[in-house]
């Protein structure tokens, strides 16, 4: 008797993983789409879908909001027991050889926990999974930070104050407001975990944020604006910025969950959309839905910025 066939999802699965494995397909590299794995292979989405799901559940690829499915870092290689020596007396690892011999300090733990929610998420982000990344007991954390609430507002923190504004402000007030307000945005989308962390009705006191406040209130004061409005204005564009760039860190989940990017899925429910629009109740969308339509993040960014930037120009003169 032959053996049994092997399924036809397993067979894409093998060849990935042994590009992967063999370096072919290196960290960081894009993986074929499910688009892309239907037309090489042949097969269905669903099944295009499963392999995806498979390669992500192996730990080999993982999703990038904007980028794709590329194929994931190498595991951390396993730790070795610490020496004796770095004991302290009551059998515990010394702080200061936790780590592989480097000092635990607040700065290597928001480091780690950056690293966790810029690969995985923020709900990968836990005291316990920072602990093991660092190689410490997790108790030794509270000596640094209180809980993950204190963890995530000195995550954020920290990521805003590696990226300052320009010392000093462009003269034109909306050369100044494009310039705040477009470092903001490429803040969000290299870490899509921050916008949905802040909170504007609850905000939290990130001193590094404070600048982009600053930055804000003294240009539009500056030609015209008092300061109550002048601060409505600077909430109103931040909210409007952060209002787009959730979406960032929740299609990056959907993508993960499902195996499809925000074009593949919108390509699965083309067929249901055209069955609704064939009745001829919504002529505008159905021309629409004929000459297609590019939905991109950061042109609708772009589009919204302009106009309530036009706005402020008609309050401003």
């Amino acid at each position: 008797m032959g053996g049994q066939a092997v399924p036809r999802y397993s067979q894409i699965v093998g060849e990935l993983r042994r590009r992967i494995e063999t370096g072919e397909l290196a960290a960081g590299d894009r993986v074929p789409s499910t688009r892309e794995i239907t037309r090489r292979w042949g097969v269905a989405m669903a099944t295009a879908t499963k392999v995806l799901t498979e390669l992500r559940r192996e730990g080999l690829v993982r999703a990038v909001p904007g980028v794709g499915t590329v194929v994931a870092a190498p595991s951390r290689p396993v730790r070795t027991a610490r020496p004796a020596a770095a004991a302290r007396p009551d059998g515990r690892p010394s702080e200061a050889s936790s780590g592989h011999g480097t000092a635990l300090t607040l700065g290597r733990i928001v480091r780690a926990a950056v690293a966790i929610a810029d690969t995985e998420g923020p709900a990968a982000v836990s005291m316990r999974r920072v602990a093991a990344d660092l190689g410490v007991a997790t108790m030794s954390l509270y000596r640094h930070v209180a809980d993950k609430d204190d963890l995530v507002t000195r995550m954020m923190d920290s990521v805003m104050a590696e990226h300052p504004l320009p010392a000093e402000p462009p003269a034109d007030w909306r050369a100044a407001i494009e310039v705040a307000a477009r470092q903001l945005w490429a803040l969000f989308r290299r870490h899509p975990w921050l916008a949905p962390a802040l909170s504007v009705t609850r905000p939290q006191l990130i001193s590094s944020a404070l600048p982009y406040s600053e930055w804000m209130l003294t240009t539009l004061h500056a030609h015209g604006l008092d300061l109550h409005t002048a601060f409505t204005a600077h909430l109103t564009l931040f909210n409007y910025t952060r209002g787009i760039a959730v979406n960032l860190e929740a299609e990056r989940e959907a993508e993960a969950h499902s195996g499809l990017d925000s074009e593949e899925w919108m390509d699965t429910q083309e067929p249901a959309l055209l069955e609704i629009l064939a009745a001829g109740r919504f002529p505008a969308l159905s021309r629409l839905a004929a000459a297609g339509y590019d939905f991109d993040l950061d042109a609708l960014f772009e589009f919204g910025l302009q106009r309530l930037l036009d706005g402020l120009a008609a309050l401003i003169e």
